[in-house]
């Protein structure tokens, strides 16, 4: 634990080991209406039924009691139509929002750190009504049929949608949804022959689509311009099989000697997938100069930045240069502490979205069956080290002897985790930290150099093998 005069990260982790009040009644209703989600809701049975009206009997008493109550009613009595689908999965996201406020609150007292209070300006309804309207049937479909019913010609569907969509730039949010989800069902068809079920993440991510074909939901507005100093703090690589992100956390000082927020600056590239580890850097780094600053340890100096209100820059290279020598360590311990977190849009308040930077320091590490953790002044903080990315030279072993830690807060399966970004350990009797986007901007680092020169080759046969298929 760090004390609050030396700008730590985490003040009070006990805080974060006490039970939350009403977060297990908010996700047992949700794990209700997902049960109800497997066997479908076109013939519903009496345990359908009863995870539907335990839904409606969750948002009693909010705006939405009316409408989830009318669809919960229509849905056990199989005569749901793709309206009262949208106010049921309006209701689990509100649940789930409702999870995500209680954590983040937590998390916020915890940290020390001021929340901001800028809202999130409602967008602008703006995407094609028929092309929304047919992702909600085949959503509709699926609700119907169940995980369980689903086979290759009710998942098909989904294609013809996300090509049509694709071409909107607007739309693009919900098409990656819509794509990725399809192709998770389509992997597991038949449904009746599947063992075991994601129900929640499945529900999760039909929930997800569904509201987001309400017209202007998946919009991002852009809420002004910043300018002034960034801080990297570290860098979060999500990787699928067809796409990948990386995600940078830093401290944002403004020009005008303003308070200090956290904000995020990515970029996410389509990829083939035989380019993996280190090679992802090669596709990454041409779409934003941010990833060389981290991997220099310099600031980068922002000048009329587009921003969102949630603190996400909308990263364009023109509106920065890179700055004086930043390390990442410094600035968590002078900085961290009081930058002020941003808003969270509605549609993204879900504790999955939960990724709160903080500072590690004078904690034991312990690794046993259950995996890695952190004993913070007598409390137990597991180490999700599964979410290190192989794309550099951060290794769990290094977390398991380092001495601190630059890491990002998260919530997992009933308990809150800390996803390492870098650490400091000792190396040959001497302090060194180790980043996991150290290789972002490029290396000289032997592994990472080779790992680099076999995606160069591989990205080379791809772009052979292309080019003779166009010539045909």
């Amino acid at each position: 634990m760090v004390p609050a005069h030396q700008g730590g990260g985490v003040m009070r982790v006990d805080l974060l080991t006490e039970p939350v009040a009403g977060l297990e009644e908010a996700l047992a209703a949700v794990d209700a209406f997902d049960r109800a989600l497997v066997v479908g809701l076109l013939r519903p049975h009496a345990v359908q039924a009863a995870g539907l009206t335990e839904l409606a009997d969750a948002v009693a008493g909010t705006p939405l009691a009316g409408r989830v109550a009318e669809a919960a009613g229509k849905a056990a009595a199989g005569a749901a139509s793709e309206e009262h689908f949208v106010a049921l999965a309006a209701a689990r996201t509100a649940l789930y929002g409702s999870v995500h406020d209680a954590l983040m609150e937590r998390v916020v007292e915890a940290t020390g750190r001021s929340q901001a209070e800028e809202s999130v300006p409602e967008p602008a309804a703006r995407q094609a009504a028929n092309l929304l309207a047919a992702a909600r049937s085949w959503l509709a479909d699926l609700a119907r049929c169940g995980w369980k019913g689903i086979d290759h010609e009710v998942v098909s569907g989904a294609a013809a949608v996300v090509s049509a969509m694709l071409p909107h730039p607007d739309l693009r949010r919900l098409a990656m949804v819509l794509d990725g989800f399809a192709a998770e069902l389509a992997a597991s068809c038949p449904g009746s022959a599947l063992e075991r079920v994601p129900a929640r993440r499945w529900a999760d991510l039909w929930s997800r689509a569904v509201v987001l074909t309400v017209p202007g939901a998946a919009d991002v507005p852009v809420t002004g311009t910043v300018t002034g100093r960034l801080l990297p703090l570290g860098v979060d690589v999500q990787e699928h099989a067809t796409a990948v992100q990386a995600q940078v956390h830093a401290v944002f000082e403004p020009a005008d000697g303003g308070a200090s927020r956290l904000v995020r600056g990515y970029v996410s590239v389509p990829k083939p997938d035989t380019i993996v580890g280190a090679g992802l850097w090669q596709l990454l780094r041409p779409h934003m100069s941010l990833l060389a600053a981290v991997s220099e340890g310099r600031s980068m100096d922002l000048t009329d930045m587009p921003i969102t209100a949630e603190g996400d820059l909308v990263w364009s290279d023109a509106q920065a240069r890179a700055g004086a020598p930043a390390d990442a360590f410094a600035t968590a311990r002078v900085a961290l502490s009081t930058a002020s977190v941003s808003a969270t849009a509605p549609l993204d308040r879900h504790p999955a979205r939960i990724a709160a930077p903080v500072f590690l320091e004078g904690y034991s590490s312990q690794q046993d069956d259950d995996g890695l953790t952190f004993t913070v002044a007598g409390h137990r903080l597991p180490v999700d080290t599964d979410r290190i990315p192989t794309a550099g030279p951060l290794t769990p072993e290094a977390v398991a002897v380092s001495q601190a830690c630059v890491g990002l807060l998260r919530w997992d399966a009933g308990e809150f985790t800390v996803q390492p970004l870098a650490v400091e350990t000792t190396v040959r009797k001497k302090l060194a930290a180790i980043h996991a986007g150290a290789w972002a901007g490029g290396t000289t680092d032997k592994a990472g150099a080779r790992a680099e020169k076999a995606a160069t080759d591989a990205g080379a046969v791809l772009r052979e093998r292309a080019g003779r298929l166009l010539r045909k």
